[in-house]
């Protein structure tokens, strides 16, 4: 079977190309030790993100500068059409730190895979997406049990209203499989997956348009700029899809909490 760590093209002289596969992601330490750098970066987006909103709020004007303007901006957004929209006027304003704090985060880590010299996804790593999903996952739980009680959020998320009592025994595990277990993992594999897919496939076009110029020849001097066309069309499309991913991750944390909040499933 051909994986996409082992699939090989052979051109006319032996050369072979071999496709980029997750041992791409396999990043060596920095300077011989056993900081890599994901985790740099996310250091690097932690100071970047707690940085601008200190900036933008340190002079706070009546008239807003150009700073302060972009920083109320941007915590408006998450804190109008993230938070009170989903979660409701009464609860919405104790978690919009939260939310613009998670937002941000996963944003500039994503969009080191488009700057110069960084180029790499964070979250492409899946450790650092489950722990982020991980505590997403505690926040969440963690308001529906102080509100409800224990039992009482267990009851709410895995008994569903208005059904016959003769369908728990199907519906009861499933819903709790759902709502309790399944929810951080797939909040984490969405933006993993993403990030990984999405790297990989800049990998491919740009080594493979470089090899096909570089040992095929022929056609290989067409196909070869044709590929790097499209690694710049697939970056500006990654562009996008990094916005989404962190604006679809904080939205479905959003929609998890205002379902903890609740009184009904």
């Amino acid at each position: 079977m051909i994986t996409a760590a082992s699939a090989t093209i052979a051109a006319e002289g032996g050369d072979t190309f071999n496709a980029p596969g997750p041992s791409i992601f396999d990043l060596p330490g920095i300077a011989g030790t056993e900081v890599t750098k994901p985790m740099v970066q996310l250091f690097l987006a932690a100071i970047l993100v707690f940085g601008f909103f200190f900036l933008a709020a340190r002079k706070r004007a009546l008239v807003p500068g150009k700073l302060q303007f972009a920083g109320e901006g941007a915590y408006g957004f998450v804190r109008n059409s993230v938070a009170r929209d989903i979660i409701g006027s009464h609860d919405f304003q104790r978690f919009v730190p939260y939310l613009v704090t998670i937002f941000f985060f996963i944003l500039v880590n994503n969009l080191f895979a488009s700057i110069p010299f960084i180029q790499f996804p964070t979250f492409s790593r899946a450790g650092m997406a489950y722990a982020l999903a991980g505590l997403s996952w505690v926040v969440y739980n963690g308001v529906g049990i102080a509100k409800h009680g224990l039992l009482g959020y267990l009851k709410l998320q895995s008994v569903p209203s208005g059904v016959s009592p003769v369908m728990y025994p199907l519906l009861v595990p499933l819903e709790f499989f759902s709502n309790i277990l399944v929810r951080p993992v797939t909040l984490a594999l969405r933006l993993f997956a993403n990030m990984f897919a999405g790297h990989i496939l800049l990998v491919l076009f740009a080594t493979g348009g470089l090899y096909l110029i570089e040992h095929v020849g022929g056609i290989g001097y067409v196909a070869g700029p044709l590929a790097w066309v499209l690694a710049i069309a697939i970056s500006f499309l990654e562009i996008l899809v990094q916005v989404l991913q962190a604006y679809v991750f904080v939205l479905l944390n959003a929609m998890y909490i205002q379902g903890a909040l609740a009184d009904e499933h």
